[in-house]
């Protein structure tokens, strides 16, 4: 586990609009094979050991020691995947507009882990059944995924899981706006995943990932949780260890 790198972070304020930051160049990356976009391959992908690499453009703030820094806060998200028909989709929220932090965001369920919370996983259930009313026995647990630290002083650590059928979805409008879905073969396509450049008038440029769906603007870290998802079943995929063409 890396030492948190002494960094400032951004902190973006009600009128930073991301969606006006220049898009940059960044790597040319294939496409995943549609067989390692669906559930069994990524149920086997996630029981099963390789060689992989974070995102490169946010090696230092993925998978960190935060031992004894008080002002990093720890959190977990829950990824939640759902089978349709067409394939695999992946469950978002939108932020309730009145929220002083991250207003009308998109982002997955989930939040601070609390001294109640025995451990990350229980954490990201609770918050999912708190936030959109997914109650935990309708969660097949997968597996998880590199803590990122956040703008914000968060360390977020992702759980990916698939829904069972028979949830019902019950938003706290307190905290959601809105539920919405987005095709998992759209959000790990590569060649969707922009990158931006935050040019302050003081200090070193900063970055960012993006993806859209429709008028969904995904960006933050909830991209960077995409973006490293991708690499992961890259890496799965090429690793030859799974075959794609068992069921």
């Amino acid at each position: 586990m890396k030492r948190l790198p002494p960094v400032e972070f951004p902190r973006h304020t009600s009128g930073f609009d991301p969606t006006a930051q220049p898009v940059i160049a960044s790597p040319q990356l294939p496409q995943l094979a549609p067989g390692t976009l669906g559930l069994p391959f990524i149920r086997r992908a996630f029981s099963t050991r390789f060689t992989w690499q974070v995102e490169p453009v946010f090696t230092n703030l993925f998978d960190l020691d935060t031992t004894g820094r008080a002002d990093i806060r720890q959190a977990a998200v829950f990824i939640p995947l759902v089978e349709r028909p067409d394939g695999v989709h992946v469950m978002f929220t939108r932020r309730a507009a009145h929220l002083y932090n991250h207003a009308g965001q998109i982002c997955f369920p989930g939040g601070r882990i609390e001294d109640t919370d025995p451990d990350f996983v229980q954490a990201a259930l609770r918050e999912t059944w708190e936030e959109v009313g997914v109650e935990p026995r309708f969660i097949e647990l997968i597996g998880t995924q590199p803590s990122f630290l956040t703008s914000t002083r968060y360390t977020m650590k992702p759980v990916i899981g698939a829904l069972r059928p028979g949830y019902t979805l019950v938003p706290d409008r307190s905290e959601v706006e809105e539920i919405f879905e987005v095709p998992i073969a759209t959000l790990l396509n590569p060649q969707l995943h922009r990158l931006h450049e935050i040019r302050p008038t003081e200090g070193l440029p900063r970055h960012f990932f993006s993806v859209s769906w429709g008028n969904y603007f995904i960006w933050g870290a909830t991209a960077a949780l995409i973006r490293n998802m991708y690499h992961y079943l890259a890496a799965a995929e090429v690793s030859g260890l799974i075959d794609l063409h068992t069921p």
